[in-house]
């Protein structure tokens, strides 16, 4: 079982940043895939980053590239999300998603954190 907790959430003009945290708890956190995912008012959940279980690989959406850094801390069993540069149509619940399954294949979430608002005003 894995327990995924977001925050670092909040109301952000346009160009600014926000850094989001997630914190995971369960041994299997160092072992496990993780990424972020994000959904705006009536759409659906789109994939934004995923990192490998070291960190050692990183990949993203095509409109993230550049703007959003991923990054985790495997001592603290924590995964960031730094956004830069926001934008208005990044307003969306953005949510952790922990995936338990072999590497090298598409990131297939098992478990998923309750989600943070972010709002981006123009």
């Amino acid at each position: 079982q894995v327990q995924l907790a977001e925050s670092g959430g909040g109301l952000v003009q346009a160009g600014g940043s926000l850094r989001l945290s997630c914190a995971a708890s369960g041994r299997t956190f160092t072992t496990s895939a993780m990424g972020w995912f994000r959904q705006a008012p009536g759409k659906e959940r789109e994939f934004v980053a995923a990192i490998n279980w070291s960190g050692s690989n990183t990949y993203y959406a095509d409109s993230m590239k550049g703007r959003f850094t991923i990054s985790r801390n495997n001592a603290a069993n924590t995964v960031y999300l730094q956004m830069n540069s926001l934008k208005p149509e990044d307003t969306a619940v953005y949510y952790c998603a922990a995936d338990l399954g072999p590497p090298g294949r598409n990131f297939e979430p098992d478990y998923w954190g309750q989600g943070t608002q972010v709002t981006v005003s123009s």
